[in-house]
């Protein structure tokens, strides 16, 4: 019943700016508070350090690898800690590239079940990417694939496996990136599949294929959701979750009682309307940690 909230101003990993001002929607959402009502003990530890984009010019043509790979580090050794000290923690991004970071840290001493909330399937390399951009290639660097120094990050080599990895709300991905993901044996779970077979089905079927894991992490990138209900991401996707399907997908997961740490990336204050969408992240945090209509 400890939670640890985690700030990760990250905004290295994508070209649009604002995402490094999440955390900071996030606190003004009232997360803190939330939890609390629920009966966590709570402690917010504040921003790991970020370097300022503007400050990084030599990296530019890297795609900010080498500053990428500093903060993954430290993201790893706070998820890290954090475990070991007995808390929950909660990363509050910033981009996707933080998960690099985060994931690696809470899988250190144990394999962990990871679902991935997302409308892209982060699984390019530098090889296959469009856009080169290091947001869009976090799951592929956990597993095995991709800029070494990122794989190695905290310890070398892929931190999860295959199966260890289930995908919902999937829906936008590059021509490689797609052929890639089928042959790779990752579960994935389109929004075809959310509209044929509803939302609840896929949910319990996910659960069930990390049933060989103990512990569960849960990395939200916001523009699972439809860009109607959250209008404050950068790459938005039209055709996503809705309010009450990912409302469900929280309950449902909370109702498993295994989640052991939870990512909130991809809030970019500067597209938003009156926070709505932190406000709602807020919310779907409060469902996965046990929020309850009755």
């Amino acid at each position: 019943m400890r939670i640890r909230i985690i700030g990760l101003p990250m905004d290295l990993g994508q070209s649009q700016r604002g995402v490094d001002m999440g955390p900071g929607a996030l606190r003004y959402a009232g997360l803190f508070a939330r939890l609390q009502r629920l009966g966590y003990e709570v402690e917010d530890i504040g921003n790991l350090d970020v370097p300022v984009r503007d400050n990084l010019v030599n990296e530019k043509e890297l795609r900010y690898l080498p500053s990428i790979k500093a903060v993954s580090e430290e993201a790893y050794r706070a998820a890290r800690r954090a475990v070991e000290e007995g808390w929950i923690p909660i990363f509050m991004g910033g981009d996707h590239s933080v998960s690099i970071g985060t994931i690696g840290g809470v899988t250190h001493h144990e394999p962990t079940g990871v679902i991935w909330i997302d409308a892209h399937g982060d699984f390019n390399t530098p090889d296959t990417s469009e856009t080169g951009n290091i947001h869009g290639m976090s799951l592929a660097v956990l597993l095995g694939e991709g800029y070494q120094e990122l794989v190695d990050v905290g310890r070398p080599g892929a931190k999860l496996q295959p199966s260890d990895v289930v995908m919902i709300g999937v829906r936008e991905l590059d021509a490689e990136e797609r052929n890639r993901l089928r042959r790779s044996g990752v579960g994935v779970y389109s929004m075809r599949d959310i509209d044929e077979r509803g939302i609840g089905t896929i949910t319990r079927e996910a659960l069930s294929r990390l049933s060989h894991l103990r512990r569960l992490h849960v990395t939200l990138d916001m523009d699972g959701l439809d860009p109607g209900e959250v209008p404050g991401v950068g790459t938005t996707s039209p055709g996503g979750l809705t309010y009450r399907e990912s409302q469900l997908l929280m309950e449902i997961i909370a109702d498993a009682k295994r989640l052991t740490s939870l990512d909130i990336v991809e809030i970019n204050p500067i597209l938003d309307h009156q926070n709505r969408t932190a406000k709602l992240a807020v919310e779907l945090a409060a469902s996965v940690f046990g929020k309850r209509i009755i």
